[in-house]
């Protein structure tokens, strides 16, 4: 079975061309909206569905997504509450240094000086950098700034961050 990525909300229909207004959950809403783009829609039900995307505009901060498959309202309300998706082998290259959340998700982390932490458990985005929640062998929970004063290296395939514990970090 294919690993899938979310990258938008379907949050309604829009017009009776069968278009649907889909609010993004991606940092490349460009790429994934693009036309003749692949998605897959996943119903309210959990059904997935592939389409192709034949047209999208940015309006209001959603995108009005027209697919190649649908043209009509009645063809394309089942999808309201839904999800776009796109396969995991379909996910857009990274610069140096970029990673996905579900790379970071799960990473051990550690001190320059080897001391174990623990574990990335998720990701918060409160405003001007990322924070990592690491939940340490004993359950407690410690905020990680995602600064380059603080993480040193972020190794994905050996799922390890290296961190400079600042003072007042535990």
């Amino acid at each position: 079975m294919a690993e899938f990525m979310n990258v938008g909300k379907v949050v309604n229909t829009h017009g009776i061309r069968g278009e649907l207004k889909i609010m993004p959950l991606t940092d490349f809403p460009e790429v994934r909206f693009a036309q003749n783009a692949e998605l897959f829609l996943f119903t309210p039900d959990n059904h997935p569905v592939p389409v192709t995307v034949e047209s999208a505009r940015l309006h209001k901060n959603m995108y009005i997504v027209r697919l190649k498959e649908y043209g009509n309202i009645n063809e394309v309300e089942k999808f309201k509450g839904g999800i776009a998706k796109v396969s995991k082998e379909n996910l857009a290259e990274l610069e140096e240094g970029e990673y996905y959340f579900h790379q970071i998700v799960g990473c051990a982390v550690i001190t320059e000086e080897g001391e174990s932490i623990g574990t990335i458990s998720e990701i918060l985005t409160p405003g001007a950098n990322d924070v990592w929640v690491v939940k340490t062998p004993a359950g407690k929970e410690v905020l990680i700034p995602v600064i380059d004063d603080v993480v040193l290296d972020v190794d994905v395939e050996q799922k390890q961050v290296k961190i400079h514990l600042m003072e007042g970090l535990l």
